[in-house]
């Protein structure tokens, strides 16, 4: 499968542009020289399909196509890189001569290598945006749309989205053979608005998949998602405001666990620690947990959004193992940041396009599960908040400091979940409220695929996931 993938992405992208293997390995050797740690060039087609509907009617198609390929020199702390959106031989010429201007002084290292084996295939190697027909594109669309007006009578409005890529990439490297991926990635993304008694109250509801299009074709996931965005918006017309004050907090679990994705992922992130700029920086072997907490970065899951074949440097996806049992393991490495920090890649160099550079970025992210059963969570609480949906968020990764919203949460009285609530805000600091997980429970779930996280002007699809937790003690900024 990797030869055949390797062929299809060469095709693709060299004899489409007329180019030969051996053009690309004189580049490669001309920009390796002494002082140079890792030299490497990245191709990449990515090519986008997107239908929207508003309302009833078909509002939007879109196609896009965009092509480049991204050259890179690093020597120690510095980095070299130039790009184009020309595949001509002249202009990756050009491009690799505009890296030469990188300091070359100062300390240099040498790149550990290792052999790397990809023990089992992550996705296909198909092109999902051809996976169904239009008219098929269209038929889902629509009976999704008549689904959720036959579901609930209150419903206003109804927005659908399907969206479908593809991204082709090619990685030369000074000490290595051509490496090649082709990633497939769909959504689909249902919102209702309901309204009754003049009050309006929005629903969302997405999933998606390393997958073609048929994928929300042979099961009831569309349907699925239409009744979970409705269910949103019938919760929030019955929602009242939230309390204030410091209360324990139970999260959900699979799409909550966002909040570790940006309160703790973020920080066990190679290049903040290397700077010495996160809460964890110098603490491996450190208790930094609940022993209840084992966290991963798990790059090997099939067909989930987050995970990779290989990163954007050729390092195979893996099983990383960051907190286990509340000691900090670890961090997440690209290759430059491991060679500086004298440790191993660990499959997390990742980049939004050709134009951008690598830098450690998570995959899918996710505690593991606990002993405890769900309800037996909930009862342990006198009075708190049962949160097993998110919103929006915001973290400083120096402070770990946090504020996130949820957008479905409700009061737990006497061990039992009561009305819902609507403005309930978490306020906290990753490292604290890690310290306070005193109950995990055993029913670890993943988001339904709809993650993509920014970091310094990039964004990549990700996922993320938890078992339902019991934080003992948060600050909650309510509105009652």
């Amino acid at each position: 499968m990797q030869e055949k993938t390797l062929n299809t992405v060469k095709s693709t992208i060299l004899e489409s542009a007329q180019l030969h293997e051996a053009d690309i390995s004189k580049i490669v050797e001309s920009i390796h020289s002494k002082g140079i740690d890792i030299a490497d060039l990245y191709f990449q087609v990515n090519r986008q399909e997107s239908w929207a509907m508003e309302d009833g009617k078909i509002k939007e198609g879109a196609f896009s196509l965009d092509k480049g390929v991204g050259v890179r020199v690093v020597s120690g702390d510095k980095t070299g890189f130039a790009y184009s959106d020309d595949l001509s031989l002249s202009a990756i010429k050009e491009a690799a001569n505009a890296t030469q201007s990188i300091a070359r002084h100062g300390k240099s290292t040498s790149l550990k290598i290792a052999s790397f084996k990809q023990t089992k295939e992550r996705y296909s190697a198909i092109d999902p945006l051809n996976s169904i027909s239009d008219q098929d594109k269209i038929d889902l669309i629509n009976e999704l749309n008549d689904s959720a007006r036959q579901i609930d009578q209150r419903i206003e409005q109804v927005n659908i989205s399907l969206s479908s890529n593809q991204d082709m990439i090619l990685i030369a490297t000074a000490n290595g053979p051509l490496l090649a991926d082709i990633r497939p990635l769909v959504r689909l993304n249902v919102s209702v608005i309901l309204e009754k008694n003049n009050r309006r109250e929005q629903g969302y509801a997405g999933g998606g998949s390393r997958s073609g299009l048929d994928y929300f074709l042979d099961n009831t996931i569309g349907i699925d998602l239409t009744k979970e965005a409705i269910r949103q918006a019938s919760i929030q017309m019955e929602a009242e405001a939230a309390p204030a004050g410091s209360m324990p907090v139970v999260l959900g679990s699979g799409w909550p666990g966002i909040l570790l994705h940006e309160a703790v992922g973020h920080g066990l992130e190679g290049d903040f620690n290397r700077k010495g700029v996160s809460t964890f920086s110098g603490r491996v072997g450190d208790q930094v947990a609940s022993s209840l907490c084992t966290i991963v970065d798990d790059g090997t899951i099939p067909y989930r959004r987050g995970s990779l074949a290989i990163d954007d440097e050729g390092v195979p996806g893996q099983y990383n193992v960051l907190i286990q049992d509340g000691i900090l393991k670890g961090y997440m490495q690209d290759r430059m940041n491991a060679n500086l920090m004298n440790v191993m890649p660990t499959g997390n160099g990742r980049r939004e396009s050709y134009a951008h550079m690598p830098m450690p970025r998570m995959t899918n992210t996710y505690m593991l599960a606990g002993p405890h059963e769900h309800d037996e969570i909930i009862a342990s609480v006198k009075r708190g908040i049962y949160a097993p949906n998110f919103a929006g968020g915001q973290v400083d990764i120096t402070s770990g400091k946090f504020v996130f919203s949820a957008s479905e949460a409700y009061m737990i009285e006497d061990g039992k979940i009561s009305y819902p609530i609507k403005g309930a805000m978490l306020i906290g600091d990753g490292p604290d409220v890690l310290g306070k997980i005193s109950m995990v429970g055993n029913n670890l779930e993943l988001d339904g695929g709809i993650g993509t996280c920014g970091k310094e002007g990039q964004s990549v699809p990700v996922g993320v996931g938890q078992p339902t937790l019991k934080i003992d003690e948060i600050t909650v900024g309510g509105t009652a």
